[in-house]
């Protein structure tokens, strides 16, 4: 169960059911990041005295997946670190996504016209079945951004196997409620101002270990070296010998919140987020009719004309023609029953 103390880290949470594009920060991130702005103004502040945020972040986010940190590069959005994992492909590789995919995933394999890359599409039910010899990589949203379907995981990945074929999960949509394994896929990408409550311009990518050495680290720099802080100026190349190679120069003040935010979720736990979440989301479902599901989003199909005004305030978000709600550890049953209220005839 959610208490009191956790929910008291959101204050203004009442009728917010939009997670599934932009989630609310808790107090302590709030707090750590003025503290953070407070010392930098004041003239206190240090360049390597982010690096323990940074630190943080990337082993909270490693417990929660379940993988070593050592597993984890950081970066600063998704489309970013796609493009770094489309370098495991040969020239014309065949990559198969779902229909309707998030853009991020998709286009950084589109933009590669110097690699002609074939990108081709199946139902996201029927995935794992449009798997073939030929295909190169499955690149797929964990929990799709759109309506929260959730993908048959499990049946990809065994179809990918069986052909020799790469996986490539983005799990921002799953990653904060979802359990799930980092280390089932060849790559996953999370964006974290979604689920995981941090500010935009923090992400994750992780990457099995035997396949660390056959990613180019498209974007190395300074905090790519073995020691960032030794790898300022001059030759040679000295990248970390770990997935931290791969590592962007971090946006300092984003990983302060960031490290305060995932703390609490791993404090939480997931697997407690992700009862309540499914709970409050199948009560809709269920009060309305349609069937439970396995997501913490709920899309519905509203009647025409139907006025948002009826919605009294709450925040929702329209995506593919209907109205997406996401639930999260700041909802309540009040949520529940404000929504069912707007939406039933």
């Amino acid at each position: 169960m959610i208490d009191e103390a956790v929910r008291a880290q959101f204050p203004g949470a009442a009728g917010y059911l939009d997670t599934a594009s932009l989630g609310l920060p808790p107090r302590v991130a709030v707090e750590a990041m003025t503290e953070a702005i407070a010392e930098w103004q004041a003239g206190r502040a240090s360049a390597p005295g982010y690096d323990r945020y940074v630190e943080a972040a990337r082993e909270s986010f490693a417990t929660m997946v379940a993988v070593p940190p050592a597993h984890v590069a950081v970066g600063a959005q998704v489309s970013a670190l796609v493009a770094m994992a489309a370098t495991l492909l040969e020239r014309g590789a065949r990559v198969l996504v779902p229909e309707g995919e998030f853009t991020s995933v998709v286009f950084p394999f589109l933009t590669r016209d110097d690699l002609g890359f074939e990108v081709v599409t199946a139902p996201l039910e029927r995935l794992a079945e449009a798997v073939d010899p030929g295909t190169a990589m499955v690149a797929f949203s964990l929990v799709q951004s759109a309506d929260g379907r959730v993908a048959d995981a499990e049946a990809i990945r065994a179809a990918a196997a069986a052909v020799g074929a790469f996986t490539l999960a983005d799990t921002t949509q799953a990653a904060g409620w979802l359990p799930f394994r980092a280390g089932d896929y060849d790559l996953t990408v999370t964006g974290g101002y979604k689920w995981l409550l941090c500010p935009r311009g923090t992400a994750f990518l992780t990457v099995r270990p035997e396949l660390l050495g056959r990613i180019q680290p498209l974007y190395a720099g300074w905090y790519s070296g073995q020691d960032p802080w030794e790898s300022i100026y001059g030759l040679p190349l000295r990248l970390a010998a770990d997935t931290s190679r791969l590592d962007l120069s971090p946006g300092w003040l984003a990983w302060v919140g960031t490290a305060a935010s995932l703390a609490l979720l791993d404090e939480i736990g997931i697997e407690g987020i992700h009862r309540h979440d499914l709970h409050l989301a199948d009560t809709v479902r269920v009060e309305l009719g349609l069937e439970p599901a396995d997501s913490a989003m709920v899309s519905l199909e509203l009647s025409t004309g139907f006025d948002p005004g009826r919605l009294d305030g709450m925040r929702t978000a329209f995506r593919a023609g209907r109205l997406r709600a996401g639930f999260h550890l700041y909802n309540t049953e009040d949520d529940v029953e404000r929504l069912l209220s707007a939406v039933s005839e």
